[in-house]
């Protein structure tokens, strides 16, 4: 290696695949793809981070730095199996988690049934205690009732605590106090206070989010520090940074205390990635589709700049910030890449329900034993065999031979569990698999474009993960979107967005009153403060930090806020009354529609976010990708559906395809993943690697 900045490498970790990534100090792209291991994820990456350097002839001397990304936290939510997790809170709030609030995710299903709380209700302990809104003392804290909670929880044998009561973020004295006395006495629980992760209004969801924290904080922890000692016991640098959820990364030793911060880490950094790629080759409004192993993830990339939300749910089927589709999971309101998320992913299960409809996912495969093509004991088909079947994928071997495929089983299984029960042909059955995947995977794409009112034709679909590619064209097609972008390395995306992120880290705290009655000193007096607690926790001075400030707004009598940036700059009179401007248009542009003058501007929330811009990080070159495509140029059948039916296509590596647009159909083969080209499209490689596929308007 050349230059004299130290190489980091990038590793995430998804259900099916554990992605290594590289910069080299030419540009070049370098990556490795190997199967993950559940037993210890830690393992996968240790051992692709050595393979990757072994390959390419680089010393472990010159690795500065790992950027990681992982669905540790999310799993732990998702399957349920965090830590044994307890909550305290206020006399009469036990029951904050079980009420949520009165929506739910699907209009006409009145016997909905809401997910169980993480923490069971005899796990969900009360303190006698009380704080007014606005700060003031009106129940002291009653030692006793504490101590008997924390007896109870010492018989309990609990894993994690969180502490939630009743206006903490106006006056945090009594939370402080119990979170002192229960470190004491539990010397080994994961505490989260209410408090240090969200001083906010809203008890609903500063409560969820307090016990998503704590229930994923033990699990993440004991990941984190094997994946630390693994890489020391390697000979590899231990310096070890996580993406936050934020699309900023941080060091894994700070993330551990607040892993909800980390839940959506690896999607996030799949943007990051794109919206680097896109703005860097000219495409500056974009829909980024990241389809997996195991889920479908879509977000939104508007005139160049990625859209951050606090308002998130996590598991119930999809995974989404929605105004419009909310109680189908955990609430969690941290700032976070607005990302929706669907089951559906090339090892999501497919089956037929009880009406004999074909469904798919959310259930998956996963890497073990994995789809039946793996011929690793998989016994139920999944989209994968359905791609396998149609002649998108290589019926013989993936990831350039590393996986080795068994093609007839897929037939064999797709014949057998869907075919037949559905009176179709095999390929039939296969491309209606396909097109019911799409089906599940443009709810993603709506959450973040047609549910915010934006029109997903005004966008470009960027595809990448190792199926994005696959299933790019067929999704498109159904929401009218013409031009499709492939990168250099879609296989490995999320990997390789890693290494775009800046070190950042997010704060808010509570700050309710009229926007025409608040003093600027006052307001800026408390960002400033924000500020230095945003640079303490990155260790670094006030001054190397770049800040960026907003805040949440709302009219009176509303009950849920918008978020709007402040100019950069000590804030003055002028600057704050704009405010009430800045609530009109956000409005107007989420809901079509601003209020009359008479509803008077509030403010609830400050936030503020500090980057360190991150020193040796490198870009792309023109010609990013150096590895090797996964074999010689060839052709096979394909199935196009009843419009083509069977096709025998060529299969070309990305460096056949040239600036001139090539007719489909064409199937574009690499290490990390596969690009499907229908018949009615045309495909052509711009300067920067990226594979543009420009669909028909019929």
């Amino acid at each position: 290696m050349t230059g004299t900045d130290p190489l980091r490498i990038a590793a995430d970790i998804g259900g099916t695949f554990t992605d290594i990534a590289a910069i080299l100090a030419d540009g070049s792209l370098i990556t490795r793809k190997l199967p993950s291991t559940p037993h210890d994820y830690a393992e996968a990456v240790v051992d692709g981070v050595l393979a990757l350097l072994a390959e390419h002839g680089l010393d472990k001397a010159e690795l500065g730095e790992v950027l990681h990304g992982c669905t540790v936290a999310t799993n732990a939510i998702l399957e349920n199996k965090g830590a044994r997790t307890a909550l305290i809170t206020t006399a009469g709030f036990r029951d904050v988690l079980e009420l949520r609030r009165i929506r739910v995710p699907r209009l006409y299903e009145p016997l909905y049934v809401k997910p169980p709380p993480l923490v069971p209700r005899q796990l969900r302990l009360e303190v006698v205690e009380r704080m007014g809104p606005r700060g003031e003392i009106l129940t002291p804290l009653d030692e006793a009732s504490l101590s008997v909670a924390i007896e109870r929880l010492k018989r309990e044998k609990i894993d994690a605590v969180a502490v939630c009561f009743l206006h903490s973020y106006a006056n945090p004295e009594h939370e402080r106090r119990v979170g002192e006395a229960l470190r004491q006495a539990l010397p080994d629980a994961f505490v989260t206070l209410s408090i240090e992760i969200l001083p906010e209004m809203r008890e609903y969801e500063r409560t969820s989010t307090t016990v998503i924290n704590a229930f994923v904080g033990p699990p993440v922890r004991a990941y984190l520090r094997s994946l630390i000692r693994r890489l020391g016991d390697a000979g590899l640098r231990e310096r070890l940074l996580m993406m936050q959820s934020s699309g900023g990364i941080l060091d894994a030793r700070v993330a551990m205390d607040k892993p909800a911060q980390i839940v959506e880490c690896g999607p996030a950094a799949g943007v990051i990635g794109a919206t680097h790629a896109g703005v860097l080759a000219g495409y500056r409004d974009l829909i980024t589709f990241d389809m997996g192993g195991t889920t479908a993830k879509a977000s939104l990339v508007e005139d160049g700049k990625l859209v951050r939300t606090d308002e998130y749910e996590v598991g119930g089927g999809i995974s989404l910030s929605s105004r419009l589709v909310k109680g189908g999971g955990y609430a969690l309101r941290l700032p976070v890449i607005d990302i929706s998320e669907v089951g559906a992913g090339g090892g999501s299960i497919v089956w037929l329900d009880k009406a004999g409809s074909l469904k798919v996912g959310p259930h998956s495969a996963g890497a073990v034993p994995g789809p039946v093509c793996y011929d690793a004991g998989g016994t139920e088909p999944t989209i994968t065999d359905a791609n396998v079947v149609l002649g998108y994928l290589d019926p013989h071997a993936l990831a350039g031979g590393s996986v080795p495929i068994n093609g007839a089983k897929s037939h064999a299984v797709i014949e057998a569990k869907v075919a037949k029960p559905l009176g179709l042909s095999v390929v039939e059955a296969a491309f209606g698999i396909h097109q019911v995947a799409t089906t599940v995977m443009m709810r993603a794409v709506k959450a973040v474009s047609t549910f915010r009112g934006r029109d997903p034709r005004d966008f470009a679909l960027f595809a990448f993960g190792g199926n994005g590619g696959v299933h790019a064209g067929e999704l498109a097609r159904g929401l009218h979107m013409q031009r499709i972008i492939v990168p250099a390395g879609a296989g490995v995306f999320s990997a390789l967005g890693l290494l775009f992120a800046d070190v950042e880290l997010g704060l808010s705290r509570a700050f309710l009153r009229p926007i025409a009655g608040t003093a600027p000193d006052s307001m800026e007096a408390a960002f400033q403060a924000l500020e230095g607690d945003v640079a303490r926790q990155l260790d670094a001075p006030v001054e190397r930090v770049q800040f960026r400030r907003q805040v949440d707004l709302r009219y009176s009598l509303q009950a849920f806020e918008l978020t709007v940036p402040v100019p950069p700059g000590r804030l003055d009179a002028a600057t704050v009354a704009a405010l009430a401007g800045a609530l009109d248009a956000e409005h107007e542009r989420t809901y079509g529609h601003r209020l009359d003058a008479a509803r008077t501007g509030e403010i609830v929330n400050l936030r503020v976010t500090g980057a360190l811009p991150t020193a040796g990080r490198k870009s792309l070159s023109a010609a990013a990708a150096t590895v090797a495509s996964s074999g010689a140029p060839c052709r096979r059948r394909a199935w196009f559906g009843q419009r083509f039916g069977m096709v025998e296509t060529p299969v070309l590596a990305r460096a056949a395809i040239g600036a001139t647009p090539q007719a489909g159909p064409l199937i574009v083969e690499e290490y990390e993943g596969t690009i499907v080209v229908p018949p009615d499209a045309t495909v052509r490689r711009d300067g920067f690697d990226n594979l543009l596929v420009e669909l028909s308007e019929s």
